[in-house]
């Protein structure tokens, strides 16, 4: 009667993990509303410019389109420029974040005026997740050794940043971003996500098959393990700017405005 006793126990816990998995695979999967609103955040060696061919095609589609300028500082700093912009929004907001700025759609995506969340080749941590540990357990991209440091401050040197880092682009529009970038603090790359929003967010990932700054198959580890609507985009890190149709149709489907 015992061992009938503990089976029927293993059962129930067997079943209640089943459900919950299956609970997350279906809030990460389910149809997202339709939105009005478009966040979007920028990661590092960037600025909140580098959506601009992207915003000019969301406003064409009749989306309000804002570029949240990622103070690179702290991530709780960044987590807070990220809210104060989704709190200004009337309706549901699409939030959207770009390599670094993974971290925070993942932290400030539980807001609730976000109706879903994009990832354009960005991290994707769990809530409490040690990402550097995670990123370890893959070939290190190469754009890792390109970054220099003036004291507290990192950046990407000009070779990195043209060959692995903006590589699909042409050089001379590839440099003027260079001589934009927005140095980052060594205390970002120490914080930690609390929440994970693309457990109870309808989510949507793109890989950047070319990528030399996230490792690609790390993506689509990512993407996978959130269950998000996946695409492959043949692009370096800068997807949004080599490519901006094909992140702008995924913003779209995400903002319920395409199937």
């Amino acid at each position: 009667m015992m061992m009938n006793r503990r089976a029927f126990s293993a059962a129930l816990v067997s079943g209640a993990a089943a459900s919950l998995i299956s609970t997350r695979g279906m809030a990460a999967n389910s149809t997202p509303v339709k939105a009005r609103n478009v966040v979007l955040v920028h990661g590092l060696f960037a600025d909140g410019s580098c959506w601009s061919e992207v915003i000019a095609r969301l406003q064409t589609a009749g989306l309000n389109a804002t570029s949240v300028q990622n103070p690179l500082t702290t991530l709780p700093e960044a987590v807070a420029s990220a809210e104060r912009v989704l709190a200004r929004q009337d309706g549901p907001t699409v939030l959207v974040g770009h390599s670094f700025s993974g971290m925070i759609v993942t932290e400030a995506g539980v807001h609730p005026n976000v109706s879903a969340l994009v990832y354009v080749a960005a991290r994707a941590p769990d809530a409490g997740e040690d990402y550097t540990a995670l990123a370890k357990s893959y070939p290190t991209p190469p754009a890792t050794a390109g970054i220099v440091f003036d004291g507290d401050e990192g950046r990407l040197s000009e070779q990195a940043f043209l060959r692995d880092f903006a590589g699909d682009l042409p050089t001379a529009k590839a440099k003027v971003l260079y001589a934009v970038q927005e140095p980052f603090h060594k205390a970002l790359l120490t914080g930690k996500t609390t929440n994970a929003a693309w457990r109870s967010k309808p989510s949507f990932y793109a890989v950047s098959t070319e990528d030399r700054t996230i490792n690609p198959d790390l993506e689509r580890f990512m993407a996978k393990r959130m269950g998000a609507k996946t695409i492959e985009v043949k692009a370096s890190h800068l997807s949004l700017i080599s490519q901006p149709d094909e992140i702008t149709q995924l913003i779209l489907e995400a903002a319920g405005l395409r199937a």
